[in-house]
């Protein structure tokens, strides 16, 4: 028989007690998602070029927490991309809210066409280096051109790999710039 001093006692053991839930590994889940995501995209994309009568290959990929949609191959695609990229800007901003409409969830897709984006991000990277570099040498605070946030984030990730110097975005949209100043 159990008196209720053990079973007082009992009921301290349980409150100490860690209790490990198992739980279904979140990144698989979250890839699962993003994998969703660029399928969604695709599709979108896909009926896109069929209407404007565009060739292209459209490449899926998942990198960190973003679904990356990309499409590749065509004559046409400059197009797709525009001054400066403004046309590729749209058309991500319409192919994520495509896929938020599909999931219910805003999407963090990035969109590339005929190798644009990869193409700028190696520019801004040489760019925010060279600046670094001239910063370091000169001691003298240099100011870049007006960029968009993806764009500043390129460049501030070269500057942060340069000893000696970091960067600051100043100023309001659509003239906001990165600043690289000597440590």
């Amino acid at each position: 028989m159990t008196s209720e001093q053990d079973i007082a006692r009992e009921g301290e053991d349980r409150e100490n007690t860690d209790v490990v839930l198992e739980t279904p590994d979140v990144a698989t889940d979250g890839e699962d998602d993003l994998i969703e995501e660029g399928e969604i995209a695709g599709d979108y994309l896909e009926q896109l070029l069929d209407v404007l009568d565009y060739d292209g290959d459209i490449d899926l990929d998942v990198e960190g927490d973003r679904a990356i949609v990309s499409i590749d191959g065509g004559e046409d695609l400059a197009k797709l991309v525009g001054r400066k990229g403004d046309v590729l800007d749209a058309l991500q901003e319409l192919t994520r809210l495509a896929v938020q409409q599909s999931t219910g969830v805003r999407s963090r897709l990035m969109l590339d066409v005929a190798g644009w984006r990869a193409g700028r991000r190696e520019e801004l990277s040489g760019l925010g280096k060279a600046a670094a570099e001239r910063v370091l040498e000169s001691g003298e605070r240099e100011s870049l051109t007006p960029m968009t946030p993806f764009e500043r984030k390129i460049v501030h990730d070269a500057v942060a790999k340069v000893d000696g110097v970091s960067s600051e975005s100043e100023g309001a949209e659509p003239n906001r710039r990165v600043v690289v100043i000597k440590d």
